[in-house]
C-alpha cells in the first residue's frame, strides 16, 4: 500500500512527476497511469500527484506538449502504439527524459524532435543547478549579514566605552587643575606669612615685630 506523504514537494519530486507524465503522453499512456506510477515512486497517492501536476507543475511545461504529442503521432503511424489514445487534458512544458528510442529508418523530423528534447533536458538540469547555487549564495549572504550586524553592535559598544573613558579623562584633568591652583595659593600664603613685619617706635626707629 502506498504511503500518503504530507511533506512539501521538492524540485526532484517535480522532475520525476514531469518525466513520468511526459513519457506516458509520448508512449500513448494516460495521465492517471502516470500519476499512479509517480505515486509508487514517491510514496504519494495518485490523487496528490494529479493535484500537484494540474495546480503547479503543468504550468511550467507549455513548450513540450507539442513535441510529446507529435512523437506520439509518429509512433502511432509507425505501428508502435496499438491501443486507442486518450487525449490529454492540458499541455505540459519541458520534458525531462530522453524520448523512446526511434525505430531504424526514423525520419530527420523525428531526429530533430529528439535533439530538441535533449536540449530542453540540459536546460532544465542547468536551471536546477542554478537554483541550488542561488540558494547556497542566499545562505552565505545571510551569514555575512549576521556577521556584519554583530560587528556593528561590537563597534557601537566600543564607541560608548571610548566616550566614557574620554569623560573620565576630562574629569581627571579638571581635578589636576584644581589641585594645582590650590597648591599655588597655599605657596603664596606661606610666602606672605614668612615675610618680616616692621613697625616704627617712639624715637622713629624701625623695629621687627615677631609673629
Amino acid at each position: 500500500m502506498v504511503a500518503s506523504r504530507q511533506d512539501a514537494w521538492t524540485e526532484d519530486d517535480d522532475l520525476v512527476l514531469a518525466e513520468v507524465t511526459l513519457r506516458h503522453i509520448r508512449e500513448g499512456g494516460t495521465q492517471l497511469a502516470a500519476f499512479e506510477e509517480v505515486g509508487q515512486r514517491l510514496g504519494r497517492t495518485a490523487a496528490a500527484c494529479g493535484f500537484r501536476w494540474n495546480s503547479c507543475v503543468r504550468k511550467r511545461y507549455d513548450a513540450a506538449i507539442s513535441i510529446a504529442k507529435s512523437q506520439r503521432q509518429q509512433l502511432k503511424k509507425m505501428g508502435r502504439i496499438i491501443t486507442p489514445l486518450q487525449e490529454e487534458v492540458e499541455a505540459i512544458q519541458i520534458p525531462v527524459k530522453r524520448p523512446v528510442a526511434q525505430a531504424s529508418g526514423a525520419s530527420p523530423h523525428d531526429e530533430d524532435e529528439d535533439q530538441q528534447i535533449e536540449a530542453v533536458i540540459r536546460m532544465l538540469r542547468s536551471q536546477k543547478d542554478l537554483s541550488r547555487r542561488v540558494k547556497q549564495l542566499e545562505q552565505e549572504l545571510e551569514g555575512k549579514e549576521l556577521k556584519i550586524k554583530e560587528l556593528a553592535e561590537a563597534n557601537e559598544r566600543a564607541r560608548k566605552e571610548m566616550e566614557q573613558i574620554q569623560g573620565v579623562n576630562e574629569d581627571y584633568r579638571a581635578l589636576v587643575q584644581i589641585m594645582e591652583r590650590a597648591r599655588k595659593m597655599a605657596f603664596l600664603q606661606e610666602e606672605e606669612s614668612s615675610k618680616p613685619i616692621f613697625k616704627m617706635d617712639a624715637n622713629g626707629n624701625l623695629e621687627r615685630v615677631e609673629k
